[in-house]
This record gives structure tokens, C-alpha cells and sequence, in this order.
């Protein structure tokens, strides 16, 4: 698990980076998402209270006389218009004798249809049957000073006059009316003349010789005294005049005069059709005329409320008539074109989770009163239709989002090619190269120039290069040191063996003391002969291992040690044990020599032996100072000394490392103890009667 974390840990600084950056991608697509949400809540909140506004703004409207006017004639378009269809006005009737009650009551229900040269017309009945069977006709035209009819002239034709004719189905009515003066003064400033329409039933000729007025048919005209031009000649320039008519139709008052409650208004009033002209004196074409083209469309119809809907809502329009429903309209909001939206925008939008209603259908309803009866409105609106409306902002607005992410990867990749790519090659090298320099020492192979440059990444490339340049120069200066060491041992040993043969055949009795410390010196020789250093020497040399008397060979040593106070005890009885004499004479010459350098002057070493049934130890003591508890062990390390100047004095710190390695190979261990007074080399090897025969 240590090894995994350590080799977890050398990716650490490429994770924080990449990671990083992928929580930074992380969090600007949760901040979108975020943002979405709360744009979808508060579009919700804000369509419902704006679908509540339109119901108010719908009704305000139809409670309006113009408004009412659209709900009482819900089929009044430009065609119906202009063929002079009578309109079911939201009053019970005009009092068309004063021209500016007559002016309030048609531009407050906006029944005027504009037809071109300053010309209008408003064809229309009272929504009170009682009120009487009448068609009422207001309107404008324009022409030149109106010429009157004069009293007792039985041609009509030498004044102007209206031309009315209406029709249903092969029935029809028609009058013509000159233009009569009325005695009195202008109602105002403005106004130039006034007179009224006398109406006349229709003759086939010019001589009205005998004919009577109308008795229910009522006109008047008012022309004002102001020029449309100012450039004209005031005594003949075109003038603006306004109308008002009041028509007698038989068969609308033969259904006011049915048994029981008329209905109203009649069945087949949108069989109506109403023609009015204004002829000028003599032949000439009229000056008005409602069946000219160039009628503009009605000014409000129920029609017109379809652009107050957004796409998904309806608004349909009932009457309430005997508990039951009659529909009169239904309009539906326009779906806006144009707005293009991404499917997978549209799909998460949708599956944002927000609070709103149980149901995304919303559904108001409210009640208009007119003279006529109730109308009941019924405003259905679709909550879902946001999210489409969401969706096209968000696809508007996603070239941001993909921007800031296309940001990020951009920098991701910069510094991933910069910085981590380099970062991960000078890992591996570095990784390999520790590798290579524990395992053979094979440096050769890697090179890290490539990775050199002037940023930090750079510098660091640089510095471990030129140190593995210094570290290669120095294992290359070893290599041949070490050979030209291990030459040198070659040679030494080759002219220190050659004199020992040589003395070794002079003293060739194995009684005589000299032929022991020459065959020593052999030994030695052997060792160290022919390897690369002393510590690889020690580690393969090779012993030959053989019953020795452990007594008898303390008694030779003390005896010939050469070491003042030098004791032996327990050397009385013979014990035996398996080791090398010359290896052993070696570990006892080494602690000898330590125990002389630190022991109080005139202070003794004692040499103590003592025996169990599986192995024997001997005690090498003095009196002196101490060893630090913590070098106990490493003291037997090679190269370690308490000597600053170890090496220049002949000490390699090689003494005790020689001793301990000897003592494994025997078998046999090696321990320094404090004592009371000093120090203790305790030696352990097996006993020869108790070991197995190898």
C-alpha cells in the first residue's frame, strides 16, 4: 500500500492540473444549468402573472364600447364593411340630431370604416329593440359647398343630395334626399353650414311632382366652413362635411312588432346590405360612394386580440344564453417564427425541475355584461410554451458558454503540451535514472538536454542535467580509480607473496613460531589479492573452519600479544569449538588493539572465557569510556571511527567490520556491551562437541 501511495504521489502535480481544470469545466456547465433554472422559475412566475394581466387587459377591452362593439358583431371584417353590413352598436340608440352626440357615440364604439378622400362611413342599430326598427348611417365626405334644394322645386337634381338604398334579399328600400338649409346660426366657429336630409322614396325620372318626405326618415349634415386646401379659393374649395341618418326599415320593425319577446338582434340582419352616395347637382359622379374599393379593414375586431396571446395560449368568447354556452369566437396566439432553438437545449430546459402549478395548463375565466346579454371569457394558457421560449434565448446565448469552455480546453492544452507533457517525460527519465543508479550504475543512456529551456521547468532540466554530466564524470573517475586500485593490489600482492614464499620455506617446521606469522601474512595476502576493495575482500573471503582447543588458544595469544596486564580466565579446562584459527587470531587482534588504545593508563585487559553445553564465549574487557548507546551497533560498520583523522593515521574504521564478518562465517556472533567501568567485547561461537559435522 506504501509502495502504490509513493507511486501515486508522483502524479500528483499532473492530477491537480488536470483536475482543476476539469472542475472548472465542471462548474461553468453547473453555473449554466444553475442559471437556466432559475431563468426557468422565473419565467414561469412571470408568465403566470402576465397571463393574469392579459385576461385583464382582454376584458378591459371588450368592456369598452368598441370592445363591445367587437363582441356584439364578432364576424365584422373589411368584406362585411364595405358591402354596408349594420353593425349592432353598444348603445340602445343615436340621437342623431346632435352632431356631437352622434360624433361621441360612433368614435367611442370605432365604427367608422375609412374609405379614401377623407371619406367614412358607420352603418349600425340600437341593441334595444324598443328603441325602434331603424338603421342609423353616420359618416364624412368631402366636396365643394354644398348647394341646396329649393323649396316647392320638384326636380331634386339641381342640389346635393344622398342616394340610400338598402337591401334584403329581393327586398329593398331607396331614397334619395336633397340637402336643405335650415334657418338659424352655425352651431360654431368652425362649423360653415348646416342643413338637413329630407328623404324621398326613389323615382324612376327627375320630376318629383307631388311626392311627399319620408315622415321617419331623418338626415343631417354639417359642413364645415374651412378649406381641406388652404391654397384654395375659399368660395369654392373642398370642404369637409359630417352625416347622420336615421332609416325606417318595415321588416326590422315587423320583428320588433312579433308576439312575445323579439329577438334581437334579427336573425337575418347580416343579410343587410346599406349603399350610401352623395351626388353632386346635375350628372356628375358622386362624391362619396360606400361601394368604391379602397376600404380600409374595420379599427378593432375581435381579431385584433390574437396579438395580446403568446404562442400556446387560446381565448375563446361564449354567449350565455338559457345556462348554456354559444360560442362566438376562439383565437389562438401566434407561434413567433424566425427563433431557431437547439433540441438538446430544449430537452434539458424541459427537464429542469422548478415549482410551479399541479398542472401546466393554466385556465382563467371571466364574465362580460352587455345590453345584449353575457359573454363568457375563457383565457387557456400552456406554461410549457417557456421552455421554448427559454430554449431559443439559451441557444442564442450558448455561443458564451461554448466559448468559455472552448477557454478552458484551449489552456488545458497549452499547458498540458507546455508543462505536464514535459513534466511527465522528466518523471520518467528521473524515475528510471534513480532506478539505474541503484541497480547497475548505467547513466550513459539518459540524457535530459532536450528538456533544457529558459522557463523554471527549463532551469530545473538544466540543473539535473549538468548534475548527472557531474555525476557521470565522477562514476567514470571511480570506475578507473577502482581499476587502478585493484591493479594495485595485484601488485602489491604479487611482491608481498613472493617474499613470503620465500621466508615461508626458510621456516617450513610448523613447530616454529615463525612459520605460524608468515602463513598469516598469507592469509592476509590471499584476502585482499585481486579484489576491487577491502570491504568486498572481508565479505568473500573464504575460511576453513576446524575443531580448535578455544583454551589453549587464548593462553597463546596472551602469551604472545606483546600486551602489558593482559590476563587470561578460564583457561584451565580444554574447550572446544568450531572456527578458523587464523580468522579467529584476526577478530582477537583487532579488539585486542581497541582495548589497549582506550583502556585507563596502567589499567588491565582481561581476556575471560566461559562455557555451556552448546557454545563457548570469550570476554574481552578493559576499563576506560564508554561507547554511546546509539554507536553500539554501527561501530561495526565499516569505515566508522571516532577519529576525525582515522585514515591518515593508518585506521579505516575496518577493525570490528573485519571482526563481525569473520564471526558469521564461523558461526559465531559478536557484541559490545558497557560495563560498570568500561567496555566489553563479548565473542559467541559453537561448541565442537554440540555442532553438527558439516
Amino acid at each position: 500500500m506504501r509502495a502504490f501511495l509513493g507511486w501515486l504521489a508522483s502524479f500528483r502535480l499532473r492530477i491537480l492540473l488536470r483536475t482543476s481544470f476539469l472542475f472548472l469545466a465542471l462548474v461553468v456547465v453547473l453555473m449554466t444549468v444553475s442559471v437556466l433554472q432559475e431563468e426557468k422559475q422565473r419565467s414561469f412566475n412571470n408568465y403566470q402573472a402576465g397571463l393574469e394581466k392579459t385576461k385583464e387587459q382582454i376584458v378591459a377591452r371588450l368592456h369598452h364600447p368598441a370592445g363591445q362593439l367587437a363582441l356584439l358583431n364578432p364576424r365584422w371584417d373589411a368584406a362585411s364593411a364595405a358591402a354596408g353590413r349594420p353593425l349592432v352598436l353598444p348603445f340602445s340608440g343615436i340621437d342623431f340630431d346632435d352632431q356631437n352626440k352622434v360624433r361621441n357615440a360612433i368614435e367611442m364604439a370605432n365604427c367608422l370604416i375609412q374609405y379614401p378622400d377623407h371619406g367614412s362611413l358607420c352603418v349600425a342599430i340600437g341593441n334595444n329593440p324598443w328603441a325602434g326598427g331603424f338603421i342609423y348611417v353616420a359618416g364624412t365626405f368631402a366636396s365643394e359647398p354644398l348647394l341646396a334644394h329649393r323649396i316647392g322645386d320638384e326636380f331634386l337634381d339641381g342640389a346635393h343630395r344622398l342616394r340610400v338604398t338598402v337591401r334584403l334579399g329581393e327586398q329593398s328600400w331607396r331614397w334619395i334626399a336633397p340637402f336643405e338649409t335650415v334657418n338659424g346660426a352655425p352651431a360654431g366657429a368652425d362649423e360653415g353650414v348646416r342643413g338637413r336630409f329630407t328623404g324621398y322614396l326613389e323615382r324612376p325620372g327627375r320630376d318629383y311632382t307631388g311626392a311627399r318626405p319620408q315622415r321617419e326618415f331623418r338626415g343631417w349634415v354639417w359642413q364645415r366652413g374651412r378649406c381641406l386646401e388652404a391654397a384654395d379659393d375659399p368660395e369654392n374649395c373642398r370642404r369637409k362635411a359630417f352625416f347622420s341618418l336615421r332609416l325606417p326599415i318595415e321588416s326590422l320593425r315587423a320583428a320588433i312588432l312579433q308576439p312575445g319577446k323579439p329577438a334581437w338582434p334579427p336573425a337575418d340582419l347580416d343579410q343587410y346590405r346599406v349603399q350610401v352616395e352623395v351626388l353632386p347637382p346635375g350628372d356628375g359622379p358622386p362624391r362619396f360612394a360606400s361601394d368604391r374599393p379602397g376600404v380600409e379593414p374595420p379599427p378593432f375586431a375581435l381579431d385584433a386580440m390574437a396579438r395580446l396571446l403568446q404562442p400556446g395560449e387560446t381565448l375563446t368568447l361564449a354567449r350565455l344564453q338559457d345556462e348554456r354556452e354559444f360560442p362566438v369566437a376562439r383565437l389562438a396566439g401566434r407561434d413567433e417564427a424566425g427563433e431557431t432553438s437547439s433540441p438538446l437545449l430544449t430537452r434539458l430546459i424541459r427537464h429542469l425541475p422548478v415549482d410551479t402549478l399541479d398542472t401546466p395548463v393554466v385556465e382563467l375565466e371571466d364574465e362580460i355584461v352587455t345590453g345584449l346579454g353575457s359573454y363568457r371569457l375563457r383565457l387557456v394558457g400552456d406554461a410549457r410554451s417557456v421552455d421554448q421560449r427559454l430554449s431559443a434565448v439559451a441557444t442564442r446565448l450558448s455561443w458564451f458558454f461554448s466559448a468559455m469552455l472552448g477557454a478552458i480546453a484551449v489552456a488545458w492544452l497549452v499547458i498540458e503540451a507546455g508543462l505536464i507533457r514535459r513534466i511527465a517525460r522528466l518523471t520518467r527519465r528521473t524515475r528510471g535514472l534513480s532506478r539505474s543508479v541503484q541497480a547497475d550504475g548505467g547513466l550513459e543512456r539518459y540524457e535530459l538536454a532536450d528538456l533544457r529551456g529558459r522557463d523554471e521547468l527549463g532551469l530545473l532540466a538544466s540543473g539535473l542535467d549538468d548534475l548527472l554530466r557531474r555525476v557521470r564524470e565522477d562514476a567514470g573517475r571511480e570506475r578507473i580509480r577502482a581499476a587502478q586500485e585493484k591493479d594495485m593490489w595485484h601488485a602489491v600482492g604479487h611482491e608481498i607473496m613472493s617474499p613470503l614464499q620465500s621466508l615461508l620455506a626458510l621456516h617450513g617446521d610448523p613447530a616454529d613460531p615463525s612459520h605460524r606469522y608468515i602463513s598469516r601474512m598469507q592469509q592476509a595476502v590471499r584476502v585482499l589479492y585481486g579484489s576491487a576493495s577491502p570491504s568486498e575482500a572481508f565479505a568473500g573471503s573464504q575460511l576453513e573452519i576446524a575443531s580448535l582447543d578455544l583454551a589453549a588458544f587464548l593462553r597463546h595469544v596472551a602469551e604472545n600479544a606483546g600486551i602489558a596486564d593482559l590476563s587470561c580466565a578460564g583457561v584451565d579446562a580444554p574447550v572446544l569449538v568450531r572456527a578458523d584459527e587464523f580468522a579467529l587470531e584476526d577478530v582477537l587482534a583487532h579488539l585486542l588493539r581497541n582495548a589497549e588504545r582506550y583502556r585507563a593508563p596502567g589499567s588491565p585487559i582481561t581476556l575471560t572465557l566461559s562455557a555451556d553445553e552448546h557454545q563457548a564465549s570469550v570476554s574481552v574487557a578493559n576499563r576506560g569510556p564508554g561507547i554511546a548507546e546509539e554507536m553500539l551497533e554501527r561501530i561495526f560498520e565499516y569505515g566508522v571511527s571516532d577519529q576525525a583523522d582515522a585514515g591518515a593515521a593508518g585506521n579505516r574504521g575496518q577493525g570490528l567490520f573485519v571482526a563481525r564478518t569473520y564471526m558469521a562465517k564461523m558461526g559465531g556472533t559478536i557484541v559490545a556491551r558497557n560495563s560498570a567501568d568500561g567496555v566489553a567485547f563479548v565473542l559467541s561461537l559453537p561448541r565442537a562437541d554440540f555442532a553438527p559435522a558439516r
